[in-house]
């Protein structure tokens, strides 16, 4: 919705005029397509009691009258401004942005990534293909028994393009083969928040590039976590995965393989587990409610809500029952369990909140609140903060002073950092001068010490010469006396 301009000549009547005009377009609710209404709509209807009509039913009628329906104080920047809401009295035309929003829909297709948790055995690949209809995974060749074991959580990823009366949706599905299958399970969820979080990591990348008209959303939207029908209670494994997991994405608990626990036992194993969830504060997706939910739309999500967590039985197999219908499901001794009877198990209430009705919710859900805040929280920690100026009204005195005083503090920051410097500069220069007199000093020393030895040294060398010659003198006169002794 466009704000009309401010400027200082405009006068308080011509603007409460124009934000009244503005307002009496922006509050007249559009009719809300049936089953697609956004995370967070708020409807603006002239009347609560007003109907919501299709957009193809919706004709101009020139004998609607224009009703005052409330004026409503706004808070805005400090200031309060009065929004009146009106009823339109003629056509305008943005009823039919649903339609316009669909057309889009079906062009561009959608795309929903969906990861699996649980250990081996429990059906998670026939969980998926019995969700969606077909098989997703290929045919898995058997292993022989000397076949190596791999010792860490690996990491899988399928996508396939599927297509649905004209709708396509890009599905990928994550699986995580190998978890919980080890003697020591210890960080065995490490693989799989590491994958999340470098999902998040490279859809933050492509948001900070120059080009993001093709940006590729690979965001895990929901994670079905598989919980082994043991009918005791959650394993502490289980509640430390879903602990790491449940901050970071939708997390939807499904009761895998559950025809092998009785009705009894499934009721007794889901208060336990929605026990242990609160008492550890895990939480989970929970269908949202709207103002414009029918009563009918409302006992449908209270219904799905009481079901978490999901009990689940999967197949792709088509049986036939004793009454002789054709049902995809699991044929036993003792009966059929039928995927699509609700009185069997929760397939299709687990189907209507991930595919049917909440698939968009999901999306919008990871983006706006579990990607928002892992966002928030990697650049704050990069030293990242959000500057809350870009919020405020723009003062035109105010700024001014704000920038003379930002500048008078850079002049005295540059001031004092040039004083720090030139008293550095000249502490190094002192330190340098002092240290090349002590050097001078300790040369000086040295000389004088060598001099002073030199000169011992000739000293002696001129008492030893000297006392040599007195000795070469005795020597010459006693042979002289004796040579004439001889003759």
């Amino acid at each position: 919705m466009a704000t009309p301009a401010q400027s200082s000549d405009q006068t308080i009547q011509s603007s409460n005029s124009n934000l009244s005009s503005l307002s009496s377009v922006a509050s007249t609710s559009p009719p809300t397509p049936p089953s697609s209404v956004p995370i967070g709509s708020i409807n603006m209807a002239a009347t609560p009691s007003e109907s919501p009509e299709s957009p193809s039913s919706h004709k101009p009628d020139s004998h609607d009258a224009s009703v005052m329906v409330d004026t409503v104080d706004v808070l805005q920047n400090g200031s309060a401004t009065n929004v009146i809401r009106r009823k339109l009295t003629g056509f305008v035309g943005f009823s039919n942005l649903p339609i316009q929003w669909h057309r889009k829909s079906i062009r561009n297709g959608f795309n929903f990534n969906v990861m699996v948790v649980g250990e081996s055995g429990l059906g998670k690949s026939t969980l998926i293909s019995t969700l969606f209809n077909m098989p997703l995974y290929p045919p898995r060749s058997e292993k022989r028994p000397s076949a190596d074991i791999p010792k860490t959580v690996a990491i899988q990823s399928i996508s396939a393009d599927l297509e649905e009366g004209g709708v396509k949706l890009r599905l990928t599905v994550v699986d995580t083969p190998g978890f919980g299958d080890f003697v020591n399970n210890e960080d065995a969820w490490l693989p799989i928040v590491e994958n999340i979080e470098q999902r998040f990591d490279a859809y933050l990348e492509a948001e900070n590039k120059v080009n993001r008209a093709n940006i590729v959303d690979n965001r895990i939207h929901a994670v079905i976590y598989c919980i082994a029908p043991t009918g005791h209670s959650l394993r502490p494994l289980d509640i430390e995965v879903m602990t790491k997991l449940h901050n970071k994405v939708n997390l939807i608990p499904v009761i895998a393989k559950s025809d092998i626990l009785t009705d009894e036992e499934i009721i007794a194993f889901k208060a336990r587990i929605r026990a242990d969830l609160d008492y550890h504060k895990i939480n989970l997706f929970e269908t949202p409610r709207y103002e414009v939910d029918s009563d009918e739309t409302m006992e449908e999500k209270t219904s799905i809500i009481s079901k978490i967590p999901f009990a689940i039985v999967g197949a792709t197999s088509e049986v036939t029952t004793p009454d002789g219908r054709v049902v995809r499901g699991r044929k036993y001794p003792w009966g059929v369990v039928e995927v699509d009877n609700e009185d069997h198990c929760d397939f299709l209430k687990l189907r209507d909140m991930l595919v049917k009705n909440y698939m968009e919710e999901l999306k919008e859900y990871t983006n706006e609140i579990l990607y928002e805040n892992y966002r928030s929280a990697k650049l704050t920690a990069m030293g990242i903060s959000q500057d809350q100026s870009v919020f405020k009204e723009v003062n035109p005195t105010v700024r001014q002073e704000e920038e003379r005083a930002l500048h008078q503090a850079k002049l005295l920051k540059m001031e004092a950092e040039m004083r720090m410097v030139f008293q550095q500069k000249v502490a190094e220069k002192e330190q340098r001068l002092k240290q090349s007199e002590d050097e001078l000093f300790a040369r000086h020393r040295e000389m004088k010490e060598n001099l002073d030895k030199q000169r011992r040294e000739l000293e002696a060398k001129k008492s030893q010469i000297e006392s040599g010659r007195i000795y070469m003198s005795t020597e010459e006169k006693s042979r002289k006396k004796g040579f004439s002794l001889r003759s």
